[in-house]
């Protein structure tokens, strides 16, 4: 009898092994599969990385970045109010001398004191004195690590014969972030030039589009088409006095390529559109 009662509990473990061993592979195949048929671990893990920048539209072309303890602002506009509750600048990016990109009253009305300004020399030469040592002065085609993410200034401007007189070659930034894996580019005000067309394994893309200052939803899309990024933001699209067709914008990118994704915020908090 006792070994009976032994074979039985010998039987009954060796099952128990044996089903968790099942689920365990069982586990493991589906998770394989998974990665293999959909996302390789690369794609997961910059996924993860991305997940980890906020960034935060405040109207037309400033939002903020978030990303661990540095916080970027781009082209602060709208006073203090605009920024209620947003934490305090480590970096600041300006794009271009226009008052939507920059505004010294609401400069002067952030805490900027621990803050380093990215900016073209059109920007510097318009700044108040009290802000020079805290300067890092970019020309369109060089790069500058700061806070861990590597900047490049990219160049922006007009190619309509109507619209050079709005933003000339040489004078403006946009920008690209390098923030651990991803790289995120803001147009600031330019049209479809070369040098955006020719931007590489961008991984977020803000593109302004609005008349008659920067460019026509179709002129953007076709960049966007160019370039590739894996998703576009529409951005800085309110114009005089015309506001540009997002919708239009995204059934464009969506026809020429379905595997780029049009990301829409809310860059008008006040408006209808």
């Amino acid at each position: 009898m006792k070994i009976n009662k032994l074979l039985v509990l010998v039987f009954l473990g060796a099952m128990a092994f044996a089903c968790k061993d099942a689920k365990k592979a069982e586990s493991n195949v589906d998770t394989t599969t998974e990665i293999e048929e959909n996302k390789s671990v690369t794609e997961i893990i910059n996924e993860r990385k991305s997940e980890d920048i906020k960034i935060i539209p405040i109207e037309h072309s400033t939002a903020v970045i978030e990303w661990n303890d540095v916080i970027i602002y781009i082209d602060p506009v709208g006073g203090a109010a605009a920024f209620e509750g947003q934490k305090n600048p480590t970096l600041i990016l300006i794009t271009d001398i226009h008052g939507d990109h920059l505004n010294v009253e609401t400069l002067n009305a952030l805490d900027t004191a621990n803050a380093t300004f990215v900016v073209p020399q059109a920007v510097a030469d318009e700044l108040p004195e009290k802000y020079k040592e805290q300067l890092v002065i970019m020309a369109n085609g060089t790069s500058k690590k700061l806070s861990n993410i590597t900047i490049e200034a990219i160049p922006m401007y007009n190619l309509r014969k109507e619209a050079l007189k709005f933003h000339k070659k040489g004078r403006g930034n946009g920008y690209v972030l390098n923030i651990d894996a991803q790289r995120i580019y803001f147009s600031g005000d330019t049209e479809d030039i070369p040098e955006m067309r020719s931007l590489k394994n961008i991984d977020k893309a803000f593109i302004c589009m609005n008349l008659p200052y920067t460019m026509t939803e179709e002129s953007a899309a076709a960049a966007v088409l160019d370039f590739k990024p894996k998703q576009v933001y529409p951005y800085h699209y309110r114009g005089k006095p015309d506001v540009s067709d997002v919708a239009k914008f995204k059934q464009l990118v969506d026809a020429g390529n379905q595997d780029i994704e049009v990301i829409q915020l809310d860059w008008y908090p006040n408006e209808e559109y």
